[in-house]
């Protein structure tokens, strides 16, 4: 706003305050000198204070899937997960996805397309003062690879931790890639080190790995780990590697050896999670038994290891289930 008008920094700031901190802005006469009223109220009259419509809220259990519509018709969808300390959100940073992950919903779709910073902001800000949930934590593990929306996804991370805004810090943001080693790189350049990194492994050698995630092929399990290396040499960071039980595939004691072989070196939890249903299963999760053998034997090799819940099934709306495959097909037959 002050860039358009040239003039009335300190108001445009207000207004942008009240905005991301409040949820609305309030009325200016009790904030602006009445010398500035005009420049203020023009402001507020040419600056769009709209916000996507909600098309659909699911809950189950305390956890809910909601889907904002945005001005062309696609959605996004994000997921709000209880905690003790307040409310985690799962973000969106595209409509489908390229990265063609074969246990996953969202990738089925294939990439649509970005979603903006002001699209990505939008899934907080709804959370937060039309749900009216205390929004504690960010993940960037809903539809979509974020490192292929880079800078979106990084503006967007700047607005969300503005102190004048919302204020999030930046350890409380986890940035979450199938692999993609380049942005690995330049996060660990670029980025504030508070911010989280999570990676999705998902396998112990590359030949599992090509056969379920298609980004090892032009970034193999070597160069992914050489990256995660770099990012790790600066002391205060860690590295999440997701890992996506999946019966018979890499869900072995082997497999768990492999694995805790393969992330020597790094400083790194490791989080696995049982495979959840999709539209077209080509996978199953192991049993509990077998999960369980998995977390005891990734422990002994002294990695802190958690076994992620399964939450959220019933509305589509657990790691892996975000997505409606028939927005393409709808797409297509429009075109």
């Amino acid at each position: 706003m002050f860039l358009r008008f040239g003039k009335g920094r300190l108001h445009a700031a207000q207004l942008y305050s009240d905005w991301f901190r409040k949820g609305h802005v309030r009325e200016i006469s009790q904030w602006a000198e009445p010398q500035a009223m005009a420049l203020v109220q023009k402001m507020i009259e040419e600056t769009d204070f709209t916000l996507p419509e909600m098309s659909r809220l699911n809950e189950e259990g305390g956890l809910a899937k909601f889907l904002l519509k945005f001005s062309d018709g696609l959605e996004s969808e994000s997921v709000l997960i209880p905690m003790e300390a307040g409310t985690t959100i799962c973000i969106s940073s595209q409509v489908g996805c390229k990265m063609g992950c074969a246990f996953c919903e969202t990738g089925k779709m294939g990439l649509i397309r970005h979603l903006s910073c002001e699209e990505i902001v939008a899934q907080v800000f709804f959370a937060r003062h039309v749900l009216k949930r205390e929004v504690r934590n960010i993940v960037f593990m809903g539809m979509g690879e974020p490192f292929d929306n880079y800078e979106a996804v990084m503006r967007a991370v700047a607005v969300l931790t503005d102190a004048g805004g919302l204020g999030i810090g930046p350890s409380r943001i986890t940035i979450s890639t199938s692999g993609k080693v380049d942005a690995i790189v330049r996060m660990a350049k670029e980025a504030d080190p508070a911010l989280n990194l999570a990676v999705s492994v998902n396998a112990p050698t590359d030949e599992i790995r090509n056969r379920i995630m298609p980004v090892n092929r032009q970034w193999n399990m070597a160069a992914l780990k050489e990256a995660m290396l770099e990012y790790c040499a600066h002391p205060r960071r860690e590295i999440l590697a997701e890992y996506v039980l999946l019966k018979g595939i890499n869900d072995s004691l082997l497999c768990a050896d492999q694995l805790a072989e393969y992330l020597a070196g790094l400083r790194v939890k490791v989080n696995l999670i049982p495979y959840n249903p999709q539209t077209r299963d080509r996978f199953s999760p192991p049993e509990e038994e077998q999960r369980e053998l998995f977390l005891k034997r990734m422990r002994e090799h002294g990695y802190q290891t958690l076994l992620r819940g399964t939450k959220g099934q019933k509305i589509m709306a657990a790691c892996g289930q975000l997505g409606n495959v028939e927005v393409r097909r709808a797409l297509i037959s429009r075109s």
